[in-house]
């Protein structure tokens, strides 16, 4: 089992943050942060617990102007229990000597556990062995087993067992200087002879948290209280022996007043905890629970790369798991991990869903859902900036208003700087692109003709209402939006931010209108009548979709695709001047700022924008995109593009290497290894400088094992079948992976040796389309086939 499991010897205080995210136990509905129990927030560890949707709002002076931000809230910390002998000082690897650390991630069981051996002040040696979990299968519970074992001497030991509501949003070093305190009103108390408890609420949003903690023992203990500053607090007094293992366990639930059928969240977490099981039952109840996750979700890839690929599925699963089902969140950028971003949900969906759509249609049908709960917010806003239909916000939280801050701290100049990315009105086509694949992959006809379609018309009058027609091009064109590069958030020397005819923004704009047309036609008569009453949508509305839809404007320049108007006359950067002078580049935006310059004057990009197209679409598909938009997009033009681009990013996001990995193992595949590593490489080596101890990146995480199931072998959900083309890596050419697909479940896929197996377990349903590039068979339930690849 050790490419299930994840190791760190040793205790290194550097590495402490992004141990702390990487080891975050979660299970959709919480998480909490790898930390060490006898530890609290300080320069070197951050012990944030973190619930799914549980937002706040704070008022914070910056550069003289009242900013207000919401952030997910850091809760009141389950983990305390540290431990101190007679030597009078809690243990901590801080201030004590540490003759032994290992910390090892389970991911089949989804445990955590550490062993360590301290030495006291007197050289008294005390060894222990915790095992953690944020129980997968109930999902307010969360247990931590600590066992101590006495080495060469006997004697009392005292521990202390606690919950602390003394906490704050204090992970993003750069956010520290802003408002941070979210919790009010704490209340601690006590019930029973082994039970604290502790209530507050969120300041502003008035969300209720309950949590309750059951600590007990395998040995006598003399136990009191010790509450004290929004701290509940057991003290145990108890003897060890010489060699004997003493073990405590602690039984934590939470809950908050988000939660349904339940009044109280205090008097819900004492009852949760008060009939849970022991620990052994609980732990068995966790690992089935794992288990059958991991069985829906299997992924078999060889070599090194599989067992990174199972760390990055670990934690998706852990962030969006079967009981996101039944909640009102979306995607947060950087899972339930850290406060990086605010806990925001942004366009990251677009590289989660396609991986949820195949294995929990569940989940990704919850997450279009709350999409579709803020259709009215965003419908709001494009009236309020004198557009129409659904203007979706770049990022959004708890209500679906646009919470891009509107200021941003550069910590290469210290300087607070206008904030221009809301601009990036492309997160609309993302939903649109999620709703359609969601319901390809589906076959969820109900959804499509119901909040589908609705979130599809209102995406698409937005863009063709934005789109106005330029009768010297004879073609319609989008102005003053940011794509997706973000660097480039105005032209040089422009007094108002925007750029003009972004392809990426226009190809999908395209896109989202001829496909909103298809599923209009589509629909049955009586509800298509229904949501054109509804709606207001006219037959003349829909002929500007049709016409917009064809005629928008894809600017060219030097035999390539333009990213926007204009970017063919920016300077060009001098990138190896750059790189020896700064080493990394990576937020080549900081640097230039910082010396007084902008990016905004040069070809030089953040991530993937215009290659971005490859990304969501098959060659085939994208070909046609362009011939409806008048172009002929051949392989040399096509190639050509992805040649200019790759020559001009700095890579300053995570997902820019998972996109060009995917893009150049059709375009140039000799160099698309390059950067597929470095995308499964980006969150456990902190490739971007330190971020990964504020929070994994999620949307990278989960688009490497996309990668695998949809990027190399091209498999599509189109037009009721699952069409694939396969393209041969050598250092990923054996792999396999089990799929969900319209009702069949554990559909196995295995590709090796230019040869595709297929499995379709049995059952009453219709056979499966395969469509390869060649010819197409039918998979019966019950059926197996192996078919030869097509050469490449």
């Amino acid at each position: 089992m050790r490419d299930w499991t994840w190791e760190y010897e040793g205790y290194d205080p550097a590495q402490e943050r992004l141990r702390e995210s990487l080891c975050t136990l979660g299970n959709g509905y919480f998480a909490t942060r790898g930390a060490a129990p006898e530890c609290v927030a300080d320069a070197v560890h951050y012990p944030g617990t973190y619930a799914a949707g549980c937002y706040n709002r704070l008022t914070s002076d910056v550069a003289g102007r009242q900013v207000e931000n919401e952030d997910m809230v850091n809760l009141p910390n389950w983990l305390p229990l540290r431990l101190r002998t007679a030597s009078g000082n809690w243990l901590s690897p801080d201030t004590h000597k540490l003759l032994d650390h290992r910390q090892t991630l389970d991911l089949h069981a989804g445990t955590l556990e550490r062993t360590l051996r301290y030495e006291d002040g007197v050289g008294r040696c005390l060894a222990l062995r915790q095992v953690r979990l944020v129980h997968m299968a109930d999902p307010h519970l969360a247990l931590l087993r600590t066992q101590v074992t006495a080495e060469g001497w006997s004697g009392e030991i005292e521990i202390e067992s606690a919950l602390d509501g003394a906490v704050a949003n204090t992970g993003v070093e750069r956010y520290r200087s802003l408002a941070s305190r979210h919790l009010t009103h704490v209340e601690t108390g006590t019930s029973g002879p082994d039970t604290v408890w502790l209530g507050c609420r969120t300041s502003t949003s008035g969300i209720g948290i309950g949590l309750a903690a059951c600590t007990v023992t395998d040995t006598a203990a003399e136990t009191r209280d010790a509450h004290h500053n929004a701290r509940a607090a057991q003290l145990l007094r108890l003897s060890l022996t010489d060699g004997r293992t003493v073990t405590v366990d602690k039984t934590v639930a939470l809950h908050t007043s988000h939660d349904p059928a339940i009044e109280d969240p205090v008097h819900a977490a004492l009852d949760r905890v008060g009939r849970a099981p022991d620990f052994t039952t609980l732990l068995a109840s966790h690992r089935t629970a794992w288990r059958q996750l991991w069985r829906t979700a299997e992924l078999d890839v060889p070599n090194s790369a599989g067992p990174v690929l199972r760390l990055h599925l670990f934690h998706l699963l852990q962030t969006l798991s079967p009981h996101t089902a039944d909640l009102d969140v979306g995607v947060p950028a950087r899972g339930l991990h850290g406060e990086a971003y605010r806990g925001h949900v942004f366009w990251d969906e677009l590289f989660v869903l396609p991986y949820l759509n195949l294995h929990f249609p569940e989940v990704s049908r919850a997450l279009l859902t709350y999409r579709h709960r803020r259709l009215e917010q965003a419908c709001r806003a494009a009236r309020d900036a004198g557009h129409t239909g659904a203007m979706y916000p770049w990022q959004s939280g708890s209500d679906g208003r646009e919470e891009t801050q509107q200021l941003h701290l550069n910590p290469h100049s210290g300087r607070w700087l206008p904030d221009h990315s809301r601009l990036q009105h492309h997160v609309g086509s993302a939903i649109a692109y999620n709703v359609w694949q969601y319901c390809e992959a589906s076959g969820d006809t109900e959804f499509l003709h119901t909040k589908g379609i609705e979130m599809l018309v209102q995406i698409a009058r937005f863009w063709a209402g934005l789109a106005a027609y330029d009768g010297t091009l004879g073609r319609y064109r989008i102005r003053g939006v940011v794509g997706p590069d973000e660097y480039h958030d105005a032209y040089p020397g422009a007094e108002r931010p925007g750029l003009d005819d972004n392809a990426y923004t226009n190809v999908t704009a395209a896109w989202v209108l001829a496909r909103s047309l298809d599923a209009l036609h589509r629909l049955p008569e009586l509800p298509r009548r229904d949501l054109c009453e509804r709606t207001g949508l006219d037959s003349a509305e829909l002929e500007r979709w049709e016409d917009v839809s064809r005629k928008l404007y894809v600017p060219f320049h030097a035999g390539v695709i333009s990213q926007f108007q204009g970017y063919g006359a920016l300077e060009e950067l001098d990138w190896a001047g750059y790189r020896a002078r700064y080493g990394s580049i990576r937020r080549l935006d900081r640097i230039l700022e910082a010396e007084g310059d902008t990016v905004n004057r040069y070809q030089a990009s953040k991530q993937a924008d215009v290659l971005m197209l490859g990304y969501l679409f098959s060659p085939t598909e994208l070909g046609g995109l362009f011939r409806r938009l008048g172009h002929e997009l051949d392989d040399t033009l096509w190639r050509r593009t992805v040649d200019h681009y790759l020559r001009r990013t700095s890579h300053g996001s995570t997902l820019s290497s998972l996109v060009h990995g995917w893009v150049l193992a059709r375009a140039r595949r000799a160099e698309a290894w390059t950067y597929v590593h470095e995308a499964l490489d980006g969150d456990i080596a902190d490739l971007q400088g330190g971020t990964t101890g504020e929070g994994i990146h999620l949307g990278a995480m989960a688009g490497t094992v996309d990668l695998v199931q949809r990027g190399l072998t091209g498999l599509e959900t189109r037009e009721g079948a699952l069409r694939l083309d396969p393209v041969p890596l050598p250092e990923l050419s054996q792999y396999g992976f089990t799929i969900r697909y319209r009702g069949h479940r554990g559909v196995r896929l295995q590709l090796s040796s230019g040869q595709l197996w297929v499995n379709v377990p049995a059952s009453r349903m219709d056979p499966i389309d395969i469509a390869l590039s060649d010819r197409t068979v039918s998979v019966g339930p019950g059926e197996s086939c192996i078919l030869t690849l097509p050469n490449r």
